[in-house]
């Protein structure tokens, strides 16, 4: 039996991997349900096969707000940490990405959250065409190419400034 991959999602200050969050979201997307009614049906669809602390409830709600209304293209409110996404199969051009990504941010001093996602029908949604694909705080920064090292700081500093 496969297991399902879990997606990462950022709760509070934590980055937490959520099994079958896509396939929530995904009927969540696909019923055009309004992001108040998205969340208590995603949070429903989740709880039985993710553990939940008691008392965490809200907070994990407002992640699942936040992840949908990201997917349906709106406004969210402004989080002060860099959000990095690298799109792709997991092979070795979408891996080397992610080495360098990794090795800009020493290079600056900048820390954010990375997220790799696999999932073709996420990458989709975002509207890549091709891989390996660089989001930073949700802009498309390259796709189908490896960016110099000297862009990828230059980048990584911009967002960093635009946060602060």
């Amino acid at each position: 039996m496969d297991t399902p991959t879990p997606r990462m999602l950022k709760v509070g200050k934590v980055t937490i991997g959520l099994i079958d969050l896509d396939i929530a979201l995904n009927k969540a997307l696909a019923d055009q349900l309004s992001p108040k009614d998205a969340v208590e049906y995603i949070y429903q669809a989740i709880q039985g096969k993710n553990y939940i602390p008691d008392g965490l409830a809200g907070d994990y709600k407002k992640a699942l707000e936040r992840e949908y209304r990201g997917l349906l293209g709106q406004e969210q409110e402004a989080d002060r940490d860099l959000v990095i996404r690298i799109f792709g199969t997991g092979c070795i051009s979408c891996n080397g990405l992610q080495d360098a990504v990794i090795d800009a941010m020493m290079r600056a001093g900048i820390a954010a959250d990375i997220h790799m996602i696999h999932d073709r029908d996420e990458i989709g949604r975002h509207g890549i065409m091709a891989t390996p694909a660089l989001m930073i705080n949700g802009q498309v920064k390259c796709a189908g190419i490896h960016p110099t090292p000297v862009q990828l700081e230059a980048w990584l500093l911009e967002a960093a400034g635009e946060k602060q």
